[in-house]
């Protein structure tokens, strides 16, 4: 997980993602998407902002659109970019559609990088990757697999409730299981485990991968599974007061509305996401005293101006009695964000050219508990989220034969 401050330079800007990664190299291709993902986001940003810059300058001194010749100066790689319906960029901020096609091209180039490294073996290996950028009151987010973005906020009777950010990419959804199956992929669940739907290859029974989406994974790629981001947009507004990133090893024991009780009656901001990890550990244990715990890693950030507004904790030892966690280094600070090596520490950091030195920040006391479960009600139309309570064997059941003669055709 990461967590960067005046994210790409940029004031008011924050970067936070989580990365669950599964397969037998997992905890690698999760660690080098977290340190690449970033830059390569922040690198795009820069370059469609100038381009944009460019498209306008020469927009108002031509008084016409471009030609095609114009265009391609201004961008080698132009058939990357996101065709946007004119009237769909009208009702979107401007931030949103310039993220939104450094997000497309972030996670792509990213993806394609994985592919060829030597050092990491992505064939039956992959992550999830949950991510946001906000800036100002602007959230963009962009999600890949089924690790969860909920947002904490006041309904008009002044109750804090759950609002589900983001959908969890399985293959349990009608879109991505029609998409698998068009691409010769099967989609089905095993008999003792009727509830949880996972991907395999066409003719053989594996890997059984339980999401639709991931880096990685190069044994399903010809066959469904893609790394494109679902990208969504939110203004801000006072009435929001945290967003909390998660695996889905909190959100199969835990439902949104628990996890936004938690998080905001936690002694301090500073061990909120601790708190919830703990409790997510208890319920495993609880619910499913024989299987072994779900790695579990959360960020929260509050919205408020307090200067300590950061929280972030994992678990990532299955069998210690006892919760592991990391917490943000205050002062960190990058001071070249191009190179490889701009984010070297380990699972968590926080980048920032000012850094408080400021205490804890106590809760908001008088918080009302949240009602009953309210149904969350997404863009797509339709609410999809993780089952409660689902006890898998793992994210990926079995690992496929490889055969070097046979990988390309």
């Amino acid at each position: 997980m990461i967590v960067w401050e005046n994210f790409g330079s940029r004031t008011d800007t924050v970067f936070c993602g989580v990365f669950d990664g599964h397969g037998p190299h997992g905890h690698m291709v999760a660690k080098r998407v977290r340190d690449s993902l970033p830059l390569k986001l922040s690198a795009h940003w820069e370059v469609n902002l100038k381009s944009e810059d460019v498209l306008k300058e020469i927009s108002l001194n031509a008084g016409a659109s471009l030609n095609s010749e114009d265009a391609s100066l201004i961008s080698a790689d132009e058939d990357s970019r996101v065709s946007i319906d004119v009237e769909e960029a009208e009702k979107q901020p401007e931030v949103f559609q310039t993220l939104k096609e450094s997000f497309l091209k972030a996670y792509k180039v990213m993806d394609r990088e994985l592919r060829s490294y030597t050092n990491i073996d992505c064939f039956c290996s992959g992550t999830t990757a949950v991510t946001f950028v906000k800036q100002g009151q602007d959230l963009v987010i962009g999600n890949v697999g089924d690790s969860r973005a909920v947002l904490g906020t006041r309904d008009k009777s002044g109750s804090l409730t759950a609002v589900q950010l983001t959908v969890d990419l399985k293959p349990n959804l009608p879109a991505e299981a029609e998409r698998i199956r068009k691409c010769r992929g099967r989609v089905f669940a095993l008999r003792d485990e009727p509830e949880v739907s996972r991907m395999w290859l066409p003719h053989s029974d594996s890997p059984g991968l339980a999401m639709a989406r991931a880096f990685g994974d190069f044994c399903l790629k010809d066959f469904g599974l893609i790394s494109v981001p679902e990208i969504s947009y939110r203004r801000l507004t006072g009435k929001d007061e945290f967003i909390v990133l998660a695996t889905d090893g909190i959100w199969d024991v835990l439902s949104n509305d628990e996890v936004v009780k938690i998080i905001a009656s936690a002694s301090s901001r500073s061990s909120a996401a601790r708190s919830l990890v703990e409790a997510a550990v208890r319920a495993w244990r609880t619910k499913y005293p024989t299987s072994k715990v779900d790695d579990c890693a959360v960020v929260c950030l509050f919205l408020d101006s307090n200067s300590n507004n950061l929280s972030t904790a994992s678990n990532t030892n299955y069998n210690d009695e006892t919760v592991s966690m990391e917490t943000n280094e205050v002062g960190a600070k990058t001071d070249d964000a191009s190179g490889p090596t701009a984010l070297p520490r380990s699972r968590t950091v926080r980048e920032g050219d000012e850094v408080s030195g400021e205490g804890d920040d106590v809760s908001e006391e008088g918080i009302e508990e949240a009602s009953e479960h309210e149904e969350l009600l997404l863009e797509v139309g339709t609410e999809w989220s993780a089952l409660e309570g689902v006890s898998r064997l793992n994210t990926l059941l079995t690992l496929p034969k490889f055969v070097p003669d046979k990988e390309e055709k």
